[in-house]
C-alpha cells in the first residue's frame, strides 16, 4: 500500500505514468475512492504523471481524526502538488470541486489548470450553525462501533451497491474484495458522514473565499452530467450553475453530457482524458 505523509496525515496515493511527465492530480467526490479512477488513469498514463489519492479516512487512507474543512483540503492539495512537482492540473469530481477551486484561488502558482467533473455548486451558501466539529466525534464513535460489531462489513458494501446504479451506467469496476476492504471499514463510513456534515460549511467558506481571492486566468473545463436529472428544468438549472463555474476563467469552457450520469470517471473516462489534454495544450 502506498501511504505517504501529506500535510500531517497518512494518505494513500496511486501513481502512474512517467515521473518527468506533466503531473495530473485527481481528487474524488464524497464517498469516492481512488480505484474509481482506474479507467481515467489508464487513458492518461502514457502522456502524464498521474497522482490519485484518497482523502484521510476515505478509500485506503487512515482517518486523521479531524473535522474535514476547506482549509485542510487546500493544505492537502498544496502538499500533494509540491510532492508531485508543481504546477499540476487538478481533476476534481463533485464535492472535491470545492477543494480544487479554493486551491486555485489560494495557490495559483501551483496550478496549471482545472478539470471539474460534474462539480458541486452552491450559489448562496450560508450556514447558521457550524456543527461539523460537534458531530465529528459522534460519527467517529459510530464508525468504531460498526467496526467492532462487524456491521460495517455489511452496511458499507450494501450502501455502495444501492447508490452506484443511480450514478453510473457502467457500474462497479472494482472487485468484491476491494469493495469490502474499503467500504467495510467503519472509519470510511464515519468519514462519509462527517464530510457530508461539513459540506455546507465548506460551501460557505468557498463563497467567502470567492469574495476575497480572484480566480486565476488558467485553463478550466467543466463537465456537466445531465442524464440523472429527471426534468428539463433541473437540467437547465444545473447547466446554468456549471456555466457560472466555467465563466470564472476567461479560458474556461463547459461541456454538456446529456446522457451521462454523475460518475463520469466510470462512464466517460474519454471525456475526462480529452478535457485534461485540452487544459494541458492551453496552459
Amino acid at each position: 500500500m502506498n501511504l505517504f505523509e501529506i500535510a500531517g496525515s497518512m494518505v494513500h496515493v496511486v501513481t502512474a505514468g512517467k515521473p518527468q511527465s506533466p503531473p495530473v492530480l485527481i481528487s474524488s467526490g464524497l464517498g469516492g475512492a481512488s480505484f474509481d479512477w482506474a479507467p481515467v488513469i489508464e487513458l492518461l498514463r502514457d502522456d502524464y504523471r498521474v497522482i490519485c489519492f484518497d482523502r484521510p479516512g476515505m478509500g485506503l487512507s487512515p482517518s486523521s481524526g479531524t473535522t474535514p474543512s476547506l482549509r485542510a483540503a487546500v493544505r492537502e492539495l498544496a502538499a500533494l502538488a509540491k510532492w508531485a512537482g508543481e504546477p499540476v492540473t487538478v481533476v476534481a469530481h463533485s464535492m472535491a470541486a470545492f477543494h480544487a477551486e479554493a486551491f486555485a484561488r489560494i495557490h495559483p502558482e501551483l496550478v496549471r489548470g482545472l478539470v471539474l467533473v460534474d462539480p458541486s455548486y452552491e450559489r448562496d451558501a450560508r450556514v447558521r450553525l457550524r456543527l461539523a466539529n460537534v458531530f465529528t466525534p459522534v460519527y467517529q464513535l459510530t464508525g468504531t462501533l460498526l467496526e467492532i460489531t462487524r456491521l460495517a462489513r455489511v452496511i458499507g458494501p450494501w450502501a455502495r451497491r444501492q447508490i452506484l446504479p443511480q450514478v453510473s451506467l457502467r457500474g462497479e469496476i472494482a472487485s468484491s474484495r476491494t469493495i469490502r476492504e474499503v467500504y467495510g471499514r467503519g472509519e470510511v463510513l464515519a468519514t462519509v458522514l462527517t464530510e457530508n456534515q461539513a459540506y455546507g460549511e465548506m460551501a460557505a467558506d468557498l463563497a467567502g473565499l470567492r469574495r476575497r481571492r480572484p480566480f486565476p486566468e488558467i485553463p478550466l473545463v467543466v463537465l456537466s452530467a445531465l442524464g440523472d436529472l429527471d426534468t428539463p428544468e433541473r437540467a437547465l438549472f444545473w447547466v446554468e450553475r456549471h456555466a457560472e463555474l466555467a465563466a470564472m476563467s476567461p479560458r474556461g469552457r463547459q461541456i454538456e453530457l446529456p446522457e451521462s450520469l454523475h460518475m463520469l470517471q466510470l462512464d466517460r473516462p474519454d471525456e475526462i482524458a480529452d478535457a485534461v489534454a485540452e487544459v494541458m495544450s492551453d496552459a
